[in-house]
């Protein structure tokens, strides 16, 4: 099992607290034969279920490390679930289909351009069977959390890339998921509206007390999100270590220039490229 360089974040021994997502041994192979591609090999790792809290992990690495099958794995979605090789658990039982606690965000957004922002937002609950009036309020609540006030009649083709993410995240927040897993949620916006994305992110996470994957090329993504980040390296996809993060207060803007901020991202930027030679990993995002 990979190691972090510091203790649980947690003031309770993580031994008393249940556990909420757990790999042993897990490897997934695709393919067959010489034709066969190691995705994941020998990943192990426990997240608890931190009461009135949650925690915010990332995920970084060199493409191909094996990143996204990960978070496609805790979400039980085909071709990278079930594993070849070992266990996972939710809330320290087997997992065998995709569920409710758990909700996935990625950078395709993954709207239906026939349905407003608010419908797009409230499609989730309409599935449920909640009753119209509800879900109309509830995803109006959602439009003013993220700040799309004005928007609410708009299609996804009138709205810029960053407005889209905003509705994919409310869309699945608003199921009030235990797990929220986001891979490479901001990679296709501009530097300035990711920025603010981080921050939102932040924001609503803390407000649902909840715990999310994120999967992230950007070091300091990784860095200015993650209570924890989740190193991994290619060739074949492994989890080498777990680090901890302190928790910023602050804006990404003023955390980027903390000497701690600075150090702690070379640091995991020299490790990555000691691991992975010749590898790509963005520092600037």
């Amino acid at each position: 099992m990979a190691t972090s360089s510091q203790s649980s974040i947690a003031p309770t021994s993580s031994t008393e607290l249940p556990e909420l997502v757990s790999f042993q041994n897990v490897t997934k192979i695709f393919g067959q034969g010489s034709d066969a591609k190691v995705a994941m090999q020998d990943v192990s790792f426990v997240v608890h279920d931190l009461p009135n809290k949650g925690e915010l992990v990332t995920i970084v690495g060199p493409s191909g490390c094996g990143k996204s099958t990960l978070l496609r794995t805790i979400a039980s979605l085909k071709p990278h679930f079930p594993p070849t090789k070992g266990e996972v658990k939710i809330f320290g039982k087997p997992i065998e289909c995709p569920g409710s606690d758990r909700g996935l965000v990625d950078q395709k957004y993954s709207l239906l351009p026939h349905l407003t922002v608010v419908d797009n937002i409230a499609f989730g609950l309409k599935l449920k069977g909640i009753a119209r009036s509800e879900r109309a309020a509830r995803a109006c609540e959602w439009v003013k959390k993220v700040g799309l006030e004005g928007s609410e009649n708009k299609y996804p083709s009138e709205l810029s890339g960053g407005m889209q993410q905003r509705v994919s995240i409310a869309a699945t927040l608003i199921l009030q998921p235990k797990i929220l897993l986001m891979d490479e949620p901001f990679g296709a916006l501009d530097p300035r509206i990711r920025l603010r994305m981080q921050e939102l992110l932040i924001q609503l996470w803390k407000e649902q007390e909840g715990t999310v994957f994120l999967v992230t090329h950007s070091v300091e993504e990784a860095v200015y999100l993650g209570d924890r980040v989740f190193l991994m390296a290619d060739k074949p996809g492994r989890l080498l270590e777990i680090l901890q993060v302190p928790r910023p207060e602050e804006s990404p803007e003023q955390t980027r220039r903390k000497p701690w901020f600075i150090d702690f991202t070379q640091n995991l930027l020299r490790r990555l490229e000691e691991d992975t030679p010749g590898s790509t990993v963005t520092k600037l995002k």
